[in-house]
């Protein structure tokens, strides 16, 4: 493999990470996070057009927002660079599933890549998310009574591109729903040898016709509100083993 030219690696003042932290690819969920490590005494640090915040007990950190795989992985790589070594994933996505609602969460197995930034990341075999990490998860949304729907997922770039033909056939084959980032940030999770796995809530349903958004609902918003705060706590739970 050709030399890269880039290296990721930690600056002269950035700081060291713990090695458990939170994901969240949404700019709504940012700030919620934001807010609540506010009010928590978090230490807030540099991470490009995104946020880092990091905290001392349990020894854990979040960042985001990272919208679409070229930026998560952007940001992925330098969590890694400052230390991250497990990592939980918070976004959404489309269900292409009548059984899948608004509001309901997806723990991705595996994703298939119709983006431009797996490529670049090399891998033998198919990669999947951390077994370990969705045990973790599966057991703590148990406890809360929360069910995990965990299948395939499709990642696209290309929000606007996907046709109906994609989402009846690809719903045909199994695959949950769609969504921008998870293919890549599993890719390179297992290029970097770290583990990570995402919960994804449905935001909108495209194997209905016409596309029915649900993202702007009252009651989809206080979800993933619910949805931040669990995570927090879930990673707080992992770092604190």
């Amino acid at each position: 493999m050709s030399e890269v030219v880039v290296q990721p690696s930690r600056g002269k003042n950035e700081p060291q990470l713990p090695a458990c932290g939170l994901l969240l690819v949404n700019p709504s969920e940012a700030r919620q996070a934001a807010q609540l490590s506010g009010q928590e005494g978090w230490t807030r640090h540099f991470l490009f057009h995104s946020n880092l915040h990091r905290a001392e007990s349990p020894p854990m950190f979040w960042a985001g927002p990272a919208v679409g795989a070229p930026m998560a992985v952007i940001c992925l790589e330098k969590l890694i660079a400052l230390g991250a070594k497990r990592i939980i994933v918070c976004g959404w996505c489309g269900s292409l599933q009548p059984n899948l609602g608004v509001g309901e969460l997806v723990l991705p197995t595996w994703a298939m890549s119709e983006e431009g930034t797996s490529a670049h990341y090399p891998v033998a075999g198919k990669v999947q998310s951390s077994p370990r990490l969705r045990e973790t998860m599966k057991d703590f949304f148990a406890a809360t009574g929360t069910e995990l729907k965990e299948g395939q997922i499709w990642t696209t770039d290309a929000l606007y591109r996907e046709t109906r033909e994609k989402v009846v056939r690809y719903g045909s084959e199994g695959i949950l729903g769609v969504d921008m980032e998870c293919s890549a940030l599993m890719q390179v999770a297992a290029f970097r040898k770290i583990e990570l796995a995402a919960v994804l809530m449905v935001s909108d349903l495209l194997w209905r016709n016409p596309w029915q958004p649900g993202f702007q609902g009252k009651e989809f918003r206080r979800r993933s509100q619910g949805l931040v705060t669990d995570l927090l706590r879930c990673v707080g739970d992992l770092a604190a083993v």
